[in-house]
């Protein structure tokens, strides 16, 4: 029997964990669009609900880098599902009564709030990774199957957002989700095994920002990307879909409920299924740290084509069609596809870059830039849905990508730096 490393019994709890989080994160996202949209909010006014969620991600996850190297993996685990627990509690006390603008406010506050939640136990599960996986294709592997698994999650929790929302409605579902969080976190608190290092006290804050060019570039190549994806994933597409099923009756509203639950659910379980295979569809086992590097330019250029295709057919089309929603459905799930791949490539690079002594910092840097591409892509998703509609919408997603290929393409020009001893 293979030995396992020290502290596998540790990741294990940490990575149970952050799936049950990411599976509550996902039904909050859902729950919050759905039932927003239902009361009559703007493609705008329900970005602007995500925006903080965003902005704290950027703010967060570099704090974040530096509170792990300080306290240790465990201290942002525990601190991400308290404050989750927290939003979740608190988003019950908003009140119908208020006007849009208070309502929008507490909202966004909430979800910031959240947001400062989700990177500070995504810190935990990421950096437990690189510590405690093998070099080489075994690092790409252990990498792909946790960023996977993670996204599969949240994709049932979409599915189960829209759905609690159409049973049981927008309080009790909200409720549900904070008690089985709440006992997560105790469970995890009473008997989380020993292993995971602990921190160092003289870990400096300005550390986080990374002096390796490759990181930085990769990062750079992160906004974009992310950004491509979430311009037509937060309100774009949901919105479009809405306005397609839903005939404006309490019935059609549930159905049209269930059915974007169900195409976004589909949507990131696929875009995690193929994450965890994306070591056996590179061929990782085969292939060099600079091999896959060079390959990633390649990738991102075959997924600007999707969107570019897209944002024509639907600027040809003159509106909702039944050949466009088709379209639209099987052009996004070949993104997903490709996005995935494009990810996966990502989060093995950042880890192959980094070492093991700024492990908790560059990955902490470089998940600012990419929570900092889903905070352009969230604003842009409004704005370019409510001023120019699809065609808009996808046709910028299209550039951002364009934008990371130009950036990825500045990896391989890079001298790797020495890895301290």
């Amino acid at each position: 029997m293979t030995d396992r490393p020290k502290g596998f019994a540790a990741y294990i709890a940490v990575t149970a964990a952050y799936w049950a989080f990411m599976l509550t994160d996902g039904a909050l996202r859902m729950l919050v669009l759905l039932h927003f949209n239902s009361l009559g909010f703007s493609p705008v006014q329900l970005a602007y609900l995500f925006v903080l969620y965003e902005i704290a991600g950027v703010v967060t996850n570099l704090s974040a880098g530096w509170i792990a190297a300080r306290f240790g993996l465990t201290s942002t685990l525990y601190a991400g599902l308290t404050l989750q627990v927290v939003a979740l509690l608190a988003l019950t006390q908003l009140d119908p009564a208020w006007s849009v603008a208070a309502s929008v406010v507490f909202v966004m506050l909430v979800q910031g709030l959240s947001g400062v939640a989700k990177d500070l136990a995504k810190m935990s599960s990421k950096s437990a990774v690189k510590l405690l996986a093998p070099e080489g294709d075994g690092l790409f592997r252990w990498v792909a199957l946790l960023t996977g698994s993670k996204n599969a999650v949240k994709g049932f929790g979409f599915l189960l957002g829209a759905g609690a929302l159409a049973l049981f409605g927008f309080v009790p579902s909200v409720l549900g989700m904070a008690a089985v969080l709440g006992a997560i976190l105790v469970t995890v608190l009473l008997r989380m095994p020993p292993g995971l290092p602990g921190g160092r006290k003289d870990a400096k804050f300005n550390e986080v920002f990374s002096r390796n060019p490759r990181i930085n570039w990769l990062s750079a190549a992160r906004v974009f990307l992310f950004g491509a994806r979430d311009v037509w994933f937060v309100v774009g597409i949901p919105i479009y879909f809405y306005a397609v099923l839903s005939d404006g009756t309490p019935e059609g509203q549930r159905a049209a409920f269930f059915l974007i639950g169900i195409f976004m659910a589909i949507w990131v379980i696929l875009y995690g299924a193929v994450q965890a295979r994306a070591p056996a569809i590179l061929r990782s086992s085969t292939r060099s740290e600079a091999d896959l590097a060079a390959s990633a330019r390649f990738w991102v250029g075959t997924l600007f084509v999707v969107p570019a295709a897209l944002a024509l057919a639907a600027y040809f089309a003159g509106g909702p069609t039944v050949w466009l929603t088709a379209l639209v459905v099987v052009g996004l799930l070949i993104f997903g596809v490709l996005f995935a791949l494009n990810s996966s490539l990502h989060s093995y690079l950042i880890l192959a870059f980094t070492s093991a002594e700024r492990v908790t910092m560059d990955v902490g840097f470089y998940y600012m830039a990419n929570a900092a591409g889903r905070l352009i892509g969230t604003v842009l998703s409004g704005l370019t849905y409510q001023f120019g509609g699809l065609p808009l919408c996808l046709g910028t997603a299209a550039l951002m990508i364009a934008l990371s290929w130009l950036s990825i393409g500045r990896i391989n020009r890079e001298t790797a730096p020495a890895t301290p001893v």
